[in-house]
């Protein structure tokens, strides 16, 4: 979809730089003494767990929060004291915030009217933006008449009506059904590209940052744990926290240094057969050999998810296997196999 020239924001993106920002709730430290550029233009995803500290993070950016400690920049412009208003930043709630009163139309032109904007004017501009979002054709329903997924459309027009240079989303997928989510990923990342503008997305789905970011930003316990394009970050995990976080990882172990092989990257074998000569895994180099036996395999259509249990009374380990290659009679549960990866695929750890 190509924006209509019309409704496209003439906006720059702008820079955003956290300064050694903390965020202190009481005694309760919620962020604590970060450090972050976002690139113009870029579209970040702040991932963690709930509890992590990346709504208050956005928030701040935001200044909807103030910062404890510590300094926000947007555009090289210092505004860790400044309003909302005043920072070139717009974001979309989580909730979406719509007035439950009032059409499509006129949530998107509110703050028009606030402004003292003609009311012909402000309509004109809320109906450019609501064809952008692609829903003009529910510009008079009120937001109990619509689907989440249309009414975060209207909220994404509402945000994008003062053309701002970083537009801010709090979980803004959470609330729509699976399949709606994977079309409205596709769309977020096209409106950012074409738009052009700062996107910082939070969200706890390892999958949605996947798909979305030029960025993405780790986090635990209010600190960042790592941050990097989401191959870096997904290939090379900086921490033991990053790779389980993840997922789709193994934390393994040996002479005192961790590190992970990816479960696509781990092999098994039924017991008796040497590594390297099943599955057509020939020229693997043999690095580990661990016996285990299968405790469950699940099937998810293009591949089996197999659960592993060492003997040696170590984690469980997980190995992702084609359709093709399983054999339930060999590799199904309670099955002893062999496990082992290749060299190249044992990526090391932090300390």
């Amino acid at each position: 979809m190509v924006l209509p020239a019309s409704t496209v924001v003439h906006a720059s993106p702008a820079d955003i730089e956290l300064v050694h920002v903390s965020k202190r709730y009481g005694d309760s430290l919620a962020v604590d003494a970060i450090d972050l550029r976002i690139p113009g233009g870029a579209y970040c995803c702040l991932l963690g767990p709930s509890g992590c500290g990346k709504t208050s993070t956005l928030r701040m950016i935001a200044g909807h929060e103030w910062v404890s400690e510590g300094d926000v920049l947007i555009g090289g412009r210092n505004v860790t004291r400044e309003q909302p208003a005043g920072r070139g930043t717009a974001m979309v709630f989580q909730s979406y915030a719509l007035f439950p009163h009032l059409s499509a139309l006129d949530n998107v032109a509110f703050s028009l009217k606030m402004r003292g904007v003609a009311k012909e004017a402000r309509r004109k501009r809320a109906g450019e933006l609501l064809e952008l979002v692609a829903m003009s054709a529910y510009a008079q329903r009120r937001p109990a008449q619509l689907s989440g997924g249309q009414q975060q459309r209207v909220a994404l027009a509402r945000a994008l009506l003062n053309e701002p240079r970083c537009l801010l989303l709090d979980e803004p997928l959470s609330a729509v059904d699976p399949f709606l989510r994977v079309q409205m990923r596709t769309e977020l990342k096209r409106w950012q590209k074409e738009l052009g503008i700062t996107f910082v997305h939070v969200t706890h789905s390892q999958e949605e940052a996947m798909a979305l970011a030029d960025l993405v930003v780790v986090m635990s316990d209010g600190h960042i744990e790592q941050s990097g394009t989401p191959f870096d970050v997904f290939n090379r995990p900086r921490t033991e926290f990053v790779a389980r976080f993840l997922g789709s990882h193994n934390v393994l172990g040996a002479n005192g240094t961790l590190f992970t092989v990816r479960a696509d990257r781990l092999r098994i074998a039924p017991q008796g057969v040497a590594p390297g000569t099943s599955a057509g895994e020939g020229g693997l180099s043999r690095i580990g050999g661990l016996a285990c036996t299968v405790r469950e395999a699940e099937y998810q259509g293009t591949h089996l998810r197999i659960t592993l249990d060492p003997l040696d009374g170590s984690p469980a380990l997980v190995s992702l296997m084609s359709d093709a290659d399983y054999d339930p009679q060999r590799l199904g549960p309670d099955a002893r196999v062999t496990v082992w990866w290749d060299e190249q695929s044992a990526h090391p750890l932090a300390a």
